[in-house]
């Protein structure tokens, strides 16, 4: 068993970053690691990091491996922001941290996931503390693409990239690690495209599945414009019920929690000194859930993706496996009714919806514009 265990069909990089673990003189003070989403880069950040922790290199067994991994090691920080970007006060708090000397292990590690969403003035704050870090703290910085990091930081980082993944090896992970049926397995592993999250969540989650279905077989019943509507309006209802499901109970419990520090779970009326504290938190709580809405719809649309890639397979004649292989009939009868050149215009309109998404444009909005031009034309 080993740290590196988790890291799926990466072999290139886990190559490097053994060696830095090994090697003082191929180790530097910070790293950029990318790649698409679900391959991995959070996993091999964390593995790193229980390496570089472990006396053995990252034996996967020790105290060192097992928190460094579980989040938990006392040296190890892993910042992964739930909100639509990371903020001034958590990237000042981060550095106040990687001041300090480590308490136990070998290392500081401070592990940035979704680093792209720093904005240049957070980016900036960052930059001096990269630049010039205590002899024994690392950052790693994991984005989607080094340009979506501000150049300032990447050129100051050491860039690791990783790459997709194969099915197959997903796949096996699900089964060795997750227990999961084989058949499931490959299912999952294919249907979240080597996303190592989505296929967790779908191998071990029925409901996943049924939303994802239902999501694919909804561009099916768009003949018309009033059709478009009736899905983009059931599209962001799901999304909107998915994300409050993820974070309701969760929000409860952080405002009793509050409540009860402040001192007023008994239904007292809060001074106005307090009730400040409150709000924040309520804000804090409404930036989550559109983070959460936001990712939901994007992971609908990459299904989407998905559906009109597989109806241009077949239409082109490509000799590659289908991704939606238990929506053969679907794909079949779409790449019929439309030439090669409208399925680009459609896959182009999906793609132009998340783009309209990740700049705060009303969901419901750009839905409605993608679905209408899902519609069969003529």
């Amino acid at each position: 068993m080993s740290v590196w265990d988790g890291v799926v069909g990466q072999e290139a990089a886990v190559a490097v970053l053994r060696t830095a673990v090994s090697d003082v003189e191929a180790m530097t003070h910070a790293w950029l690691i990318t790649g698409p989403p679900g391959s991995g880069r959070s996993n091999a950040a964390r593995a790193f990091a229980a390496a570089l922790q472990c006396e053995a290199g990252g034996c996967g067994t020790c105290a060192s491996c097992s928190t460094a991994l579980a989040g938990t090691h006392a040296d190890v920080t892993v910042v992964a922001t739930e909100k639509v970007t990371i903020s001034i006060d958590e990237v000042r708090d981060l550095i106040g941290v990687a001041q300090r000397s480590p308490s136990q292990g070998r290392w500081r590690v401070i592990i940035v996931e979704d680093a792209d969403r720093m904005t240049e003035r957070t980016s900036n704050v960052l930059l001096k503390a990269i630049e010039e870090p205590p002899p024994r703290t690392v950052w790693l910085l994991c984005s989607t693409s080094p340009q979506d990091v501000q150049v300032t930081i990447r050129s100051r980082c050491r860039p690791l990239a990783l790459r997709v993944p194969a099915p197959e090896a997903v796949a096996r992970l699900l089964v060795e690690r997750d227990g999961v049926d084989e058949a499931t397995a490959d299912h999952a592993a294919r249907a979240a495209q080597s996303h190592i999250g989505l296929a967790r969540r779908l191998a071990r989650d029925p409901d996943a599945r049924e939303r994802r279905r239902r999501t694919l077989e909804l561009v099916g019943e768009i003949r018309g414009v009033g059709d478009a509507v009736l899905a983009a309006a059931d599209l962001v209802e799901v999304a909107q019920a998915e994300a409050k499901a993820a974070t309701e109970d969760r929000d409860a419990a952080e405002k009793a929690a509050l409540l009860h520090t402040l001192g007023a779970d008994d239904g007292g009326r809060l001074p106005p000194t307090l009730r400040a504290q409150v709000r924040q938190l309520e804000d804090e709580q409404k930036r989550r859930a559109t983070r959460a809405q936001r990712d939901v719809l994007d992971r609908s649309l990459l299904d989407l993706l998905s559906l009109y890639r597989d109806v241009l397979v077949l239409q082109l004649g490509g000799e590659v496996e289908l991704v939606n292989t238990e929506h053969t009939a679907l794909v079949e009868r779409l790449a019929a009714e439309a030439s090669a050149e409208q399925t680009l215009r459609r896959m182009d309109a999906i793609g132009e919806a998340r783009t309209r998404l990740a700049g705060n444009v009303a969901p419901l909005l750009a839905m409605e514009a993608m679905a209408v031009a899902l519609r069969p034309q003529g």
